[in-house]
């Protein structure tokens, strides 16, 4: 009944960025709208696709089902369905369905009067996704140059770009977004241990309240961010994980065609070496 209540005080008229009244509707405790209507036929049209390319394939073995970019003297024209058209189509399946989601997500913060943090934030991991399957293909003159669409190819993929730069964890933006990525774990770990313990106190015990939280963290490190403080460092940490993870993609081959590795020699050319 809670969220039943809850619920009563978004679901108000006005809020769709198009469509108006005709697209504002629900299906049950979920918003749909017209970007909710888009990303289902995006999603479903790229399940189907998928499926049809691996009725083509030698397997349906989930592990080794592989729907691969065109070969790169197609370029970036269109390619045959079978011979990297599906991958095209796919992709602007999936980019589809990741946009109309987040355009989702603006109209629900417009319907509650929040901010746009959850979408923009969703943005940049979308901008990782297009950085590797457009951006990136584009800088280098082939749609070839995306990962394929398979859980050992995908792997398989990566394994191989590493190899061309030799060592990729040399990447200095990798190292970035590495940073980045274990920080974000980290400090939202340590977030939801400290509030589930602060509301689940032992037996007897009151709920602790956001000052014991503070204190904690006072009595523990020194200092304490705060409740507020916490979701903000988060969401730092999580849009820049997402960045700098499409930077350090973006930047092997179009703009560092060599080994990661030689990139530091400028550390032992410095003149306090001499």
């Amino acid at each position: 009944m809670a969220m039943l209540s809850f619920e009563r005080k978004y679901r108000v008229r006005g809020g769709t960025l198009i469509g108006g009244d005709m697209f504002d509707f629900w299906v049950g405790p979920f918003y749909v709208g017209f970007f909710g209507v888009t990303t289902i036929f995006f999603a479903a049209l790229g399940t189907v696709l998928i499926v049809y390319g691996a009725s083509q394939g030698p397997t349906w073995n989930l592990w080794q089902i592989s729907i691969a970019p065109p070969d790169l003297k197609y370029g970036l024209g269109p390619a045959p369905m079978l011979e990297g058209g599906l991958w095209q189509v796919i992709t602007i399946c999936a980019i589809g369905a990741f946009v109309s989601w987040a355009l989702r997500e603006v109209e629900i913060c417009r319907k509650l009067g929040i901010g746009y943090h959850v979408p923009i934030t969703f943005g940049a991991a979308i901008l990782a996704y297009v950085t590797l399957v457009v951006i990136r293909p584009l800088l280098l003159g082939a749609w070839g140059h995306g990962f394929p669409y398979g859980i050992y190819s995908h792997l398989d993929w990566v394994s191989n770009v590493a190899y061309q730069h030799l060592h990729f964890m040399y990447n200095p933006a990798h190292m970035v977004a590495v940073t980045f990525f274990f920080t974000t774990t980290l400090a939202l770990s340590l977030h939801g241990a400290l509030v589930l313990s602060a509301v689940n106190p032992a037996k007897g015990e009151k709920v602790k309240s956001p000052e014991h939280e503070d204190t904690f963290f006072r009595d523990a490190i020194g200092y304490s961010i705060g409740t507020l403080g916490i979701h903000r460092l988060g969401l730092l940490l999580a849009i820049n994980a997402g960045v700098w993870s499409a930077i350090c993609i973006v930047i092997s081959g179009p703009f560092w065609n060599r080994s990661w590795p030689e990139w530091w020699d400028w550390w032992l050319r410095l003149p306090i070496w001499f």
